[in-house]
C-alpha cells in the first residue's frame, strides 16, 4: 500500500509537470513521436548491414527527400488550388442565389436568398476582424522577437532530439525496463508489448491508411479534371484519422465542386466513383494490411482524446493525446479480462445458476433443453 502512494504520487507530479512546462516539452515529445514511427525503419536499413549511425542517416536521408519534394512539389501546388477555390466561392454562392434557392422557394416554400444574405454578412463581419486580430498578432509577434525566436528553436530541435533520440533507442529501453521493480517485469514487460502493438497499429498504420487515401482520392479527383483535387484529397485523407470522416467530407466538397466546375452527370458519377474506390481498397487491403485488429479505438473516443487533450494541455496535450488513449485503452481491457476472472465475476456467475433465485430454475431447464 505504501508503495502505490508512491506511484501515485509520481504520476500527479508528472502530470503537473507536462502542465508547467508545456511550450518547454513539445519538441521533445514531438521527437519521441516522430523517433518511435521511424524506429522500425532504421531497424531494416540495421538489418542491411548498416550500424545504427549509418542507418539513423539514412533515415533521416529519407525523411529530408520526402521533405523537400512536399516543400517544392505538393504544397506550392495546393496553395495554388486553395486561391482557385477561394475565387470560385463567390460564383458558387451566385449559382445558390440564382438557380438553388428559386427551385427550394417553389417546391418546398423555403427562402435561401435570406438566410445566405445573413451568412455573408456574418462572413463579411468575421473576415474583416479575423483581418484586425491577424495585424494585431502580427504586430505583437513583431514587437516580441524572443517569441519568434523561441518558435524557431522549439521547431529546429524537433529533428536534433528524433536523430538522438533514434540513436540510443535500444540504451533508452534497456534502462527503462532496468527502473522496473523486479517483481513487476514480467506483466510490465507484457502490458508493455500489447501498448506498443496498439501504438503501432494506430500511429504508423493510420497515418500510412490516411496518406494513402489521400493520395488515391487527390489523383482520382485531378483525372477527372478538378482543379482543387489535391486540396480535396489532402483534406479527406486527413478526415480519414475518423472511420467514415473522410469519405463524408472528401465526397461532399468533391461534389459541389464538381458540380460547380463541370456541371455534368458525369463528372458526379466519377466523383462518386473515386471515393467508393477509396472505401473498396481501405476496406480490403489499407485497413487488414496495415492496422489488423489491433486499434479497438472508437471512432468517439478518438474525438474526445484529441478536445480533451487540446483543452488541457494545449499543443502538447493534441501529441500526446492519441498515445495516450490507446495505452489507457490497452489498461481498460487488462482490467476488464482480469475482472471477469476474479472471484467477484465469478461468484455473480453461480448466483445467476443459484436455483434459490426466482427464475434461476427455469433458467436452467431452458439451457439444458438448447443444449440437447
Amino acid at each position: 500500500m505504501r508503495y502505490s502512494w508512491w506511484w501515485l504520487l509520481v504520476a500527479v507530479v508528472a502530470v503537473l509537470l507536462v502542465y508547467l512546462l508545456n511550450a518547454v516539452l513539445m519538441p521533445f515529445i514531438a521527437g519521441l513521436i516522430l523517433a518511435y514511427m521511424v524506429n522500425p525503419l532504421t531497424h531494416r536499413f540495421e538489418r542491411l548491414g548498416m550500424n545504427r549511425t549509418l542507418a539513423v542517416s539514412s533515415v533521416f536521408l529519407v525523411m529530408l527527400i520526402v521533405l523537400t519534394l512536399s516543400l517544392f512539389i505538393l504544397i506550392p501546388a495546393a496553395v495554388q488550388q486553395v486561391k482557385q477555390l477561394g475565387n470560385a466561392i463567390p460564383a458558387m454562392v451566385g449559382w445558390l442565389e440564382d438557380a438553388l434557392a428559386p427551385w427550394l422557394q417553389e417546391w418546398i416554400g423555403y427562402d435561401l436568398r435570406a438566410d445566405l444574405a445573413d451568412i455573408k454578412q456574418v462572413f463579411a463581419e468575421n473576415w474583416r476582424d479575423a483581418g484586425g486580430y491577424l495585424a494585431s498578432a502580427l504586430g505583437q509577434l513583431g514587437r516580441s522577437g524572443m517569441a519568434l525566436v523561441s518558435w524557431v528553436t522549439y521547431t529546429a530541435l524537433v529533428p536534433v532530439v528524433t536523430f538522438y533520440l533514434l540513436l540510443d533507442w535500444q540504451r533508452l529501453m534497456d534502462n527503462v525496463s532496468g527502473l522496473i521493480p523486479r517483481p513487476w517485469v514480467d506483466e510490465v514487460t507484457r502490458l508493455g508489448r500489447r501498448c506498443n502493438a496498439v501504438l503501432a497499429a494506430f500511429l504508423r498504420g493510420q497515418l500510412l491508411v490516411m496518406l494513402c487515401l489521400g493520395a488515391i482520392y487527390a489523383l482520382g479527383l485531378s483525372l477527372l479534371g478538378l482543379n482543387v483535387g489535391l486540396v480535396i484529397g489532402f483534406i479527406a485523407g486527413l478526415a480519414s484519422i475518423v472511420p467514415f470522416l473522410g469519405f463524408i467530407v472528401g465526397i461532399s466538397i468533391a461534389l459541389i465542386v464538381a458540380v460547380f466546375q463541370i456541371g455534368t452527370l458525369w463528372a458526379i458519377a466519377g466523383v462518386v466513383v473515386v471515393f467508393s474506390i477509396g472505401q473498396i481498397v481501405e476496406s480490403v487491403v489499407l485497413q487488414p494490411k496495415l492496422l489488423g485488429d489491433k486499434i479497438g479505438l472508437h471512432p468517439v473516443a478518438v474525438i474526445f482524446a484529441v478536445l480533451a487533450g487540446g483543452k488541457l494541455f494545449g499543443f502538447l496535450g493534441v501529441l500526446l493525446a492519441l498515445p495516450a488513449a490507446a495505452v489507457v485503452m490497452v489498461l481498460l481491457r487488462e482490467g476488464l479480462e482480469r475482472y471477469k476472472n476474479s472471484p467477484l465475476y465469478d461468484v455473480r456467475i453461480r448466483l445467476a445458476g443459484d436455483d434459490r433465485l426466482p427464475g434461476a430454475s427455469q433458467k436452467a431447464e431452458r439451457d439444458e433443453g438448447e443444449e440437447s
